[in-house]
C-alpha cells in the first residue's frame, strides 16, 4: 500500500510507521490521520509482524492537529474530521499487536493523545509533552479520553486545563511513558523493547492484549470471569504447551501461532 504522509518499514517481525511531515512537525492533517490508521491496519493484518513502532521523522514526534485545516467546515464536517483525527486510539485498542510510541522532542495535543493511546512508550531525554489546545482557544477533548485512563482525573485535568508542557522525566513519573533514554539511544532502546516482545509467543501476546482491553472497563467480578475464560482458551493452544515444555527442558521455544 502506498502512503502520502507516512513511511512503513518492516524489520523482521517489527513494523515501523514513521510520520513523514517533518517541516510541519508531523502535525495531523486529514492525509496523515488516514494514512496512520491504514498503516496500522496493514501491519495488523501482516502475519509476519508481531509488534508495531510509531515514530516521527525530523525534530518532533507530533505537534498535534494541523490548524490550517480548521476553518470552513459545517458542523457535520467538523464531526467527521475530528472523528478521523481521533480514530487512531480506537484502531490501536482493537489491534491484537502491541503498539510502541517512540518519542523525540515534542508530543503535544494529538501527539500526546497518541502517546497515551499507544500500548507502550519510550521517550528521549529532552522530549516534552502537553495537552496544549487550550492555549489556542480549543481543548484536548479527544486526548483526554486516553490520558484519563492512564493518569486519572486530576493529572489529566491539570494537563488539559493549563496546557502546560511536562518533560520526559515527569512523563515517566506519572506513567505516560514507560522509559526515558538518551536521545542518541532512542531508536536502539525502542527496538530492543520491540524485539523483546516479538520474541514471545505471538499468540499469547495477541490474545493477552485483546484480553486486557476487553476486561479493562468491566466491573471486577466480570473482569475476572472474562480473563479466566481467555486464559482457559490460551491453555488449549499448541504455543502454550510448547512454551511450558521449552521452559521445563531449558530450550528455546519454537512458536507455531496455533
Amino acid at each position: 500500500m502506498s502512503y502520502e504522509t507516512v513511511l512503513v518499514e518492516k524489520r523482521g517481525h517489527i513494523g515501523i510507521i514513521v510520520f513523514n511531515r517533518p517541516e510541519q512537525l508531523n502535525t495531523f492533517n486529514t492525509a496523515l490521520a488516514r494514512d496512520l490508521n491504514n498503516a496500522l491496519d496493514e501491519l495488523e493484518k501482516d502475519e509476519e509482524i508481531r509488534v508495531v513502532v510509531v515514530k516521527g521523522k525530523g525534530k518532533a514526534f507530533s505537534a498535534g492537529i494541523d490548524v490550517n485545516e480548521l476553518e470552513g467546515k459545517t458542523p457535520l464536517e467538523y464531526y467527521r474530521w475530528i472523528g478521523l483525527m481521533e480514530k487512531m486510539g480506537l484502531t490501536i485498542a482493537k489491534m491484537s499487536k502491541p503498539v510502541i510510541a517512540s518519542v523525540q522532542d515534542l508530543a503535544i495535543a494529538n501527539g500526546i493523545g497518541l502517546v497515551a493511546a499507544a500500548d507502550l512508550a519510550v521517550a528521549a531525554e529532552g522530549a516534552r509533552f502537553g495537552a496544549t489546545a487550550v492555549n489556542v482557544g480549543l481543548f484536548c477533548m479527544g486526548p483526554a479520553v486516553s490520558l484519563s485512563r492512564h493518569l486519572g482525573k486530576k493529572k489529566t485535568l491539570e494537563l488539559v486545563l493549563t496546557g502546560d508542557l511536562i518533560d520526559a522525566a515527569e512523563a515517566e513519573r506519572i506513567g505516560l511513558v514507560n522509559k526515558v533514554v538518551p536521545k542518541d539511544k532512542l531508536e536502539e532502546e525502542t527496538m530492543q523493547l520491540a524485539e523483546k516482545i516479538a520474541a514471545k509467543s505471538p499468540l499469547a501476546v495477541q490474545l493477552g492484549k485483546r484480553s486486557y482491553y476487553e476486561m479493562s472497563d468491566l466491573p471486577y467480578e466480570k473482569a475476572l470471569e472474562a480473563t479466566n475464560n481467555h486464559f482457559a482458551l490460551l491453555c488449549t493452544t499448541e504455543d502454550a504447551h510448547e512454551g511450558v515444555d521449552a521452559f521445563l527442558n531449558k530450550r528455546t521455544p519454537r512458536w507455531k501461532m496455533r
